[in-house]
């Protein structure tokens, strides 16, 4: 049994979504102890941002002809490709930052794409579960002044979901940050209740995820 962790939060002390998948993968464990936990954390340690293009590019020479760094960008991709694929189950911890997803997530998703494995009508997690954590700052919510402003939430869903097939849970919440912003101070006490939501939903969805994988 594995779980592959996806972290994209630039923050290692503070961070709410590393937070609440945290919630995610101790309820796995605590599911399906001795499960293996596989994880890549673009956040600390983010893929060159030349990756994909490099990568693009290969596509369009025959494989005799490509450079040294042209097999290395495949050969990369492929390894990142494997890990996925290796996992009975997957969580991803998407912060909103400047209204989308992380640059560094979205070099991930850009990245698997050009593994034909992930090629778009390949659906490569059919039915496997995956467990999206977002995270945003402010508030986007229904009536809010930036209703319909995060930009990135759906779009890595449609990828999860729609055009990679996996069977996805999302688990959100905002006004994360309240506690340090002064301006924000009256909805602290909305934002601790939207926080401890997550964390159960998180480990529901945790329990969820341990009981549909196969077992060992």
């Amino acid at each position: 049994m594995s779980l592959f962790r996806l972290d994209a939060s630039i923050r290692t002390e503070g961070s709410v979504s590393r937070e609440i998948a945290d919630e995610v993968e101790r309820a796995y464990l605590d599911a399906r102890p001795g499960a293996e936990v596989v994880r890549r954390d673009l956040g600390t340690a983010p893929l060159p941002a030349d990756l994909w293009t490099t990568a693009v590019a290969a596509g369009y020479v025959a494989e005799a002809d490509r450079t040294p760094e042209q097999r290395g960008a495949l050969a990369r991709i492929a390894e990142l490709a494997d890990e996925v694929l290796a996992a009975d189950a997957v969580v991803i911890g998407s912060p909103l930052y400047n209204f989308g997803i992380a640059a560094h997530l979205k070099t991930w998703v850009d990245a698997l794409i050009t593994d034909p494995r992930f090629a778009p009508g390949s659906t490569p997690l059919a039915g496997r579960p995956v467990v999206l954590v977002v995270s945003r700052g402010g508030g986007y919510g229904p009536g809010t002044p930036r209703e319909g402003w995060d930009h990135g939430s759906g779009w890595i869903t449609r990828i999860l979901r729609d055009v990679w097939g996996a069977d996805v849970t999302v688990v959100e919440t905002e006004l994360t940050l309240a506690d340090v912003v002064p301006a924000m101070s009256e909805l602290r006490p909305l934002a601790a209740e939207k926080r401890e939501r997550a964390r159960i939903d998180a480990r529901t969805a945790g329990e969820r995820v341990a009981a549909v994988t196969p077992a060992a």
